[in-house]
Protein backbone atom coordinates (compact mmCIF):
# COMPACT_ATOMS: atom_id res chain seq x y z
CA UNK A 1 0.00 0.00 0.00
CA UNK A 2 1.49 3.37 -0.95
CA UNK A 3 1.40 6.24 1.61
CA UNK A 4 0.61 9.72 0.89
CA UNK A 5 -2.11 12.64 1.67
CA UNK A 6 -4.57 10.00 2.59
CA UNK A 7 -2.35 8.75 5.16
CA UNK A 8 -3.66 8.60 9.09
CA UNK A 9 -3.16 7.03 12.25
CA UNK A 10 -5.45 5.07 14.44
CA UNK A 11 -5.19 3.56 18.10
CA UNK A 12 -6.71 -0.33 17.88
CA UNK A 13 -6.51 -2.95 21.29
CA UNK A 14 -4.80 -6.34 20.52
CA UNK A 15 -7.27 -9.28 21.62
CA UNK A 16 -5.82 -13.21 21.44
CA UNK A 17 -2.42 -14.58 21.83
CA UNK A 18 -1.10 -14.83 18.16
CA UNK A 19 1.29 -11.83 18.29
CA UNK A 20 2.93 -12.97 21.90
CA UNK A 21 5.57 -12.00 23.00
CA UNK A 22 5.80 -9.03 20.35
CA UNK A 23 1.99 -7.73 21.37
CA UNK A 24 -0.35 -8.97 24.81
CA UNK A 25 -3.67 -9.04 24.78
CA UNK A 26 -5.10 -5.99 25.69
CA UNK A 27 -1.70 -4.03 24.09
CA UNK A 28 -2.65 -0.99 22.59
CA UNK A 29 -1.19 -0.14 18.84
CA UNK A 30 -0.79 2.96 17.05
CA UNK A 31 -1.16 1.96 13.68
CA UNK A 32 -0.76 3.66 10.36
CA UNK A 33 -2.93 3.50 7.37
CA UNK A 34 -1.62 3.95 3.69
CA UNK A 35 1.72 2.88 4.91
CA UNK A 36 3.88 1.02 2.78
CA UNK A 37 4.46 -2.78 4.32
CA UNK A 38 7.99 -3.97 4.36
CA UNK A 39 8.94 -8.34 4.77
CA UNK A 40 8.92 -7.63 8.92
CA UNK A 41 6.12 -5.29 9.46
CA UNK A 42 2.93 -5.84 11.81
CA UNK A 43 0.34 -5.65 9.78
CA UNK A 44 -3.29 -4.94 10.03
CA UNK A 45 -5.67 -6.91 8.15
CA UNK A 46 -9.44 -7.59 7.11
CA UNK A 47 -9.44 -11.35 7.55
CA UNK A 48 -9.78 -12.91 4.02
CA UNK A 49 -12.87 -15.12 4.95
CA UNK A 50 -14.52 -12.75 7.30
CA UNK A 51 -13.95 -9.35 5.98
CA UNK A 52 -15.73 -7.54 9.46
CA UNK A 53 -13.03 -9.10 11.25
CA UNK A 54 -9.61 -7.22 11.79
CA UNK A 55 -6.54 -9.29 12.43
CA UNK A 56 -2.87 -8.40 13.49
CA UNK A 57 -0.02 -10.66 12.29
CA UNK A 58 3.37 -10.04 10.89
CA UNK A 59 3.80 -10.22 6.84
CA UNK A 60 6.95 -12.14 6.38
CA UNK A 61 7.36 -12.11 2.72
CA UNK A 62 5.68 -11.00 -0.33
CA UNK A 63 4.11 -13.79 -2.66
CA UNK A 64 2.31 -13.97 -5.90
CA UNK A 65 -0.90 -12.24 -4.88
CA UNK A 66 -0.20 -10.47 -2.08
CA UNK A 67 1.42 -11.26 1.40
CA UNK A 68 2.20 -14.28 3.72
CA UNK A 69 1.04 -13.78 7.27
CA UNK A 70 1.57 -15.30 10.35
CA UNK A 71 1.46 -14.43 14.36
CA UNK A 72 4.81 -14.18 15.93
CA UNK A 73 3.63 -17.31 18.56
CA UNK A 74 4.22 -20.68 17.20
CA UNK A 75 2.05 -22.79 19.92
CA UNK A 76 -0.79 -20.33 19.08
CA UNK A 77 -3.41 -22.02 16.80
CA UNK A 78 -5.50 -18.96 15.59
CA UNK A 79 -5.51 -18.36 11.53
CA UNK A 80 -2.53 -17.34 9.76
CA UNK A 81 -1.74 -17.13 5.76
CA UNK A 82 -1.05 -21.82 6.81
CA UNK A 83 -4.94 -21.34 6.94
CA UNK A 84 -5.97 -19.08 4.67
CA UNK A 85 -2.99 -18.46 2.06
CA UNK A 86 -1.51 -14.94 0.75
CA UNK A 87 -3.73 -12.24 2.05
CA UNK A 88 -4.17 -10.11 -1.43
CA UNK A 89 -2.69 -6.55 -0.77
CA UNK A 90 -6.06 -4.32 -0.92
CA UNK A 91 -6.99 -6.61 2.49
CA UNK A 92 -3.72 -5.11 4.43
CA UNK A 93 -4.91 -1.75 5.96
CA UNK A 94 -2.03 -0.70 8.36
CA UNK A 95 1.31 -1.22 9.58
CA UNK A 96 1.98 -1.04 13.36
CA UNK A 97 4.25 1.78 14.61
CA UNK A 98 3.89 1.82 18.19
CA UNK A 99 2.62 -0.60 20.91
CA UNK A 100 1.84 0.79 24.17
CA UNK A 101 0.53 -1.14 26.92
CA UNK A 102 -1.94 0.59 29.13
CA UNK A 103 -1.11 0.69 33.38
CA UNK A 104 -2.49 -1.69 35.43
CA UNK A 105 -4.92 -0.31 38.02
CA UNK A 106 -3.32 -1.96 40.93
CA UNK A 107 0.49 -0.22 40.46
CA UNK A 108 0.07 1.94 43.13
CA UNK A 109 3.78 2.73 44.37
CA UNK A 110 6.34 5.04 42.00
CA UNK A 111 8.81 2.01 41.41
CA UNK A 112 5.86 -0.02 40.17
CA UNK A 113 4.62 3.03 37.64
CA UNK A 114 8.14 3.74 37.20
CA UNK A 115 8.70 0.35 35.73
CA UNK A 116 5.78 0.32 33.66
CA UNK A 117 6.63 3.69 32.01
CA UNK A 118 10.13 2.20 31.32
CA UNK A 119 8.31 -0.84 29.18
CA UNK A 120 5.07 0.91 28.05
CA UNK A 121 6.10 2.24 24.98
CA UNK A 122 8.07 0.40 22.15
CA UNK A 123 8.75 1.46 18.54
CA UNK A 124 7.55 -1.46 16.21
CA UNK A 125 10.04 -1.61 13.37
CA UNK A 126 10.70 -4.55 10.54
CA UNK A 127 11.56 -7.07 11.86
CA UNK A 128 13.76 -8.84 9.27
CA UNK A 129 14.83 -11.63 11.67
CA UNK A 130 11.28 -12.35 12.69
CA UNK A 131 10.42 -12.32 9.27
CA UNK A 132 13.09 -15.43 8.20
CA UNK A 133 12.42 -17.21 11.36
CA UNK A 134 8.73 -17.14 10.67
CA UNK A 135 9.13 -18.54 6.82
CA UNK A 136 11.32 -21.31 8.36
CA UNK A 137 8.26 -22.73 10.11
Amino acid sequence: MAGGRGTRFDVLEVAGPSMVPTLLHGDRLVVRYGAAVRPGDVVVLRHPFQQDLLVVKRAVERRRGGWWVLGDNPYNQTGDSTDYGTVPEELVLATAVLRFRPRPADQSSLRARLSWAVSALRPLRADASASRRLRAR
